[in-house]
């Protein structure tokens, strides 16, 4: 059982929610055996990262290959390993460890949810998990995650009235089977997920588990779908001057919500013809990505804890908005989104980790600038974030930021690699006698010197353009057409 276990993990990918740690060190005398108390910090610090942000599990005795190499400790050490979580955290941290053994081999499995607290190594720093990494957190970030932890409350509660017959048998074994996980339903939502607590004569299921997997989810929270709303023209008007031409409202269990909803909206997203290699084609007027990542993030971190409004989606006839109840939470700000940054945190971590074992979440904090390559790619103006009372609106417009002669130049380098910046500074260039300078990159792609200066030379160094002379600031296009 334990090597099945143990086969499911290894086929999995290191992630948001999962970490191989091998107990060897290598250097060029070969590998040598970490000392324990080394070991034991770092599981320490691992398991801040992933207490601070979604949970996840922690397996000791693997390397980064994913070549199982054990634990070679005396009983003593193993100790030492398997308490760090409590001696070596502020506070003590309580997750879940188990002996695994494969042959004469010895891990550690550790499993944990995302906690209440921010979590810190004793004398030491916070660590928040991100996609594979670790980083540790500034003191400012760490204040902003205590105040927006509070929110975690809502999708933790357990709901008295609600018994396991009210859950949905197919989309619980749905998960399992994407998972490929052998165990029965109760103990998967309650070990894995921490979506059922055990700990009482009857099992207690959270709002999360409701929310995911209920029957019927509005019995539970009364706006907790999705509300789309086509209208004609640009503007809402109201009254005698009602401009809606279709509304449709999705009430399902979230394992399926987001599949209802995409299938539907995606009928009324126009498909245009548009010139590309020569050849005229059929393009849809938004990135699919990019519409249905901004959808997904809104059903995943809005706030659940305001029952009175759903999701919603409004599409005019220049734009689409997707319209989340509840401001970013305090870690996470618009700027840092218009920017682009790589940033991530969870409002509803329970939910957040079964969505994503479902296949609608990614890599965490890699799709906000995704949408903005693809927005970028599809010559279409960047996405635009905003509050608008108590939502929070991604705006995706429909209007080319460059026209068409400028899209069709700028075909020719969609092979390579080049980010938003670069691709801008190159529809510059384009009307600008296919020529420009660092100082124009700074300004068009609103970076200082030194990230003007290193994505011109990679656009050197990718053959796109080449300075007029050497040492000069001033480039040329190299054509392709």
């Amino acid at each position: 059982m334990q090597a099945d276990e143990l086969g499911l993990l290894l086929r999995k990918e290191r992630g948001q929610f999962l970490e191989f740690l091998s107990a060897y060190e290598y250097k060029k005398g070969g590998g040598q055996n970490k000392r324990s108390e080394e070991l034991a910090r770092e599981i320490a610090r691992l398991l801040v990262g992933m207490a601070n942000s979604d949970g996840g599990t922690l397996v000791v005795g693997v390397e980064p290959d994913k070549t199982v190499t054990g634990i070679p400790y005396p009983p003593e050490e193993i100790q030492i390993l398997i308490h760090a979580a409590q001696t070596l955290v502020l506070p003590p941290l309580s997750a879940s460890c188990e002996r695994m053994r494969l042959g004469n081999l010895l891990l550690l499995k550790f499993d944990l949810s995302s906690g209440p607290e921010v979590y810190r190594l004793a004398g030491g720093r916070s660590f928040y998990r991100i996609a594979a990494e670790n980083p540790s957190l500034p003191a400012e970030q760490v204040q902003k995650l205590k105040e927006a932890k509070t929110s975690f409350i809502y999708e933790r509660q357990h709901v008295i009235d609600a018994a396991w017959e009210d859950l949905d048998g197919d989309g619980v074994a749905r998960l399992a089977e994407k998972i490929q996980d052998p165990r029965d339903s109760q103990t998967l939502l309650a070990q894995a997920y921490h979506l059922v607590d055990h700990s009482r004569e009857k099992p207690a299921l959270t709002m999360a588990a409701l929310l995911l997997f209920g029957k019927d989810p509005t019995r539970w929270h009364p706006r907790c779908g999705i509300e789309f709303v086509k209208y004609e023209g640009t503007e809402r008007h109201h009254g005698s001057a009602l401009n809606v031409i279709k509304r449709i409202r999705f009430e399902a269990p979230l394992y399926h919500l987001i599949d209802e909803a995409v299938g539907r909206i995606r009928e009324h997203i126009r498909e245009r013809t548009i010139l590309h290699d020569l050849f005229f084609r059929e393009r849809m007027e938004y990135p699919t990505f990019a519409w249905q990542e901004a959808l997904v993030n809104a059903v995943a971190h809005r706030d659940y804890s305001l029952t009175g409004a759903p999701v919603e989606v409004w599409m005019f006839d220049d734009r689409i908005e997707v319209r989340s109840p509840g401001l970013p939470p305090s870690p996470v700000t618009i700027d840092q989104l218009r920017q682009q940054k790589r940033v991530h945190f969870s409002r509803n971590p329970l939910l957040v980790r079964v969505l994503a074992d479902l296949g609608y979440l990614r890599e965490m904090g890699e799709g906000i600038p995704r949408m903005f390559q693809e927005m970028e790619q599809y010559g279409l103006r960047p996405p635009e974030f905003s509050i608008e009372g108590f939502f929070f609106a991604v705006t995706l417009r429909n209007t080319p930021i460059y026209d068409e002669a400028t899209l069709v130049w700028l075909n020719q380098f969609n092979a390579f690699p080049v980010n938003f910046r670069q691709r801008r500074l190159l529809a510059y260039a384009y009307s600008h006698g296919k020529m420009f300078s660092t100082a124009n990159y700074q300004r068009v792609g609103e970076v200082d010197r030194d990230t003007a200066y290193r994505e011109v030379r990679a656009l050197v160094k990718f053959g796109i353009v080449a300075p007029l002379k050497p040492k000069s600031r001033t480039y040329r296009v190299i054509e392709r057409l």
